[in-house]
């Protein structure tokens, strides 16, 4: 690990480098407003299919039903409780109605939730960069996040954007078809233009870690290493997941010279070369949903390897689903304290703790662990 040069000014309210480095602010998502979005074929062909039927019914434009947002809602106050109680403070984005209907000169749409901020930017440093999502429910999700950003650069934060997408039709594969187990990888997206949501790449200090995904091209990659510069080293994790979409439940960097993969969607012998070194922690089989929960995971949009969408506080502290008692065995077998929080129910809303949150503030500075 090499320490880089640090600056001697004190770090500005942005300041976050990697995933692990001491955390003092982050932004937490909300449900209020959540809405179903249209079912564009990129949502209807990835998530569960009785949630499809649900959105290509009536429902769409709809608020979310009270059965599904009191239950999160209480394991979301739950799970702010627990980072404040570690120290960590907590901020916001505006409530917002979603429902109501968009348009640009090419196509129309309803909105979608602002239940996770990870999608949609990516801090680096003292910068936001918001993100060229291409969902088009997404297209203005980064609105209700407007306060708090212009908060953050009236107190020296840097603040980007990604070229706006025009997310025509030609950036879809209408034709897409969910590959088979065995058959060669397919993707929803291809390079129309540069396309990326910030849940596909991981933070660790020069060097970041992504996937190409369905929400994520080349193009988009290409953008992102060039804006950055020859600083960065950005290195692909290969996903065997037939239906990719966000890194963060398929590998995850925990601690300098730590990462939990996933067994089933990551092939250990193809894994960068610079990881060689590393303590490479392979997860345990997610254990199933409570009896209690099935209605979460009727209409969950991720996966059961959402399991790994843990939030590292430190090095050693992490909030990890509290259902998941052989994942917290292994991590406390490899040094860390975990600390179990119940979130199943925040599933039909796009992710769990690390997808729930953006971390604004981290104590530390700009390093190269490799």
């Amino acid at each position: 690990m090499t320490t880089l040069p640090q600056s001697t000014e004190k770090p500005g309210p942005v300041n976050s480098w990697n995933e692990w480095d001491p955390l003092e602010e982050v932004i937490v998502g909300r449900l209020e407003g959540a809405t179903i979005p249209p079912a564009h074929f990129t949502l209807t062909t990835k998530i569960p299919k009785p949630l499809a039927w649900f959105l290509k019914s009536m429902a769409q434009g709809w608020h979310y039903p009270s059965a599904l947002v009191k239950p999160a809602q209480k394991q979301l106050a739950e799970f702010i409780h627990i980072l404040e109680a570690e120290g960590v403070k907590v901020r916001r984005p505006d409530v917002t109605n979603f429902s109501k209907r968009y348009a640009t000169p090419d196509w129309s749409s309803r909105g979608f939730c602002i239940a996770c901020p990870r999608d949609g930017f990516l801090v680096i440093g003292d910068e936001i960069i918001e993100t060229p999502m291409p969902w088009r429910c997404r297209y203005f999700e980064g609105l209700p996040y407007r306060t708090l950003f212009k908060e953050y650069h009236d107190q020296g934060a840097k603040w980007t954007s990604a070229p706006k997408p025009q997310l025509l039709d030609a950036l879809y594969e209408q034709d897409y078809v969910m590959p088979k187990l065995g058959e060669p990888l397919r993707y929803q997206i291809n390079n129309f233009e540069p396309v990326f949501d910030a849940a596909d790449f991981l933070r660790c200090g020069r060097d970041i870690f992504y996937q190409i995904s369905n929400v994520t091209n080349r193009a988009g990659v290409e953008w992102l290493q060039n804006y950055l510069g020859d600083g960065f080293r950005l290195h692909e994790i290969e996903s065997r997941c037939p239906d990719p979409m966000h890194i963060d439940s398929t590998f995850m960097v925990l601690a300098p010279g730590k990462v939990l993969i996933n067994p089933e969607w990551v092939d250990v012998t193809r894994l960068p070369k610079i990881l060689s070194s590393w303590d490479i922690i392979v997860a345990p089989e997610p254990e199933p949903y409570a009896e209690s929960e099935m209605m979460a995971k009727f209409f969950s949009m991720c996966s059961k390897w959402i399991s790994l969408n843990v939030l590292m506080l430190d090095e050693k502290r992490v909030v990890v689903e509290k259902t998941q008692t052989l994942l917290i065995k292994t991590l406390k077998d490899h040094g860390f304290e975990p600390i179990p929080c119940a979130f199943t129910s925040y599933l039909p809303f796009g992710g769990a703790f690390h997808c729930a949150t953006l971390d604004v503030r981290r104590r530390g500075g700009l390093q190269s662990y490799f």
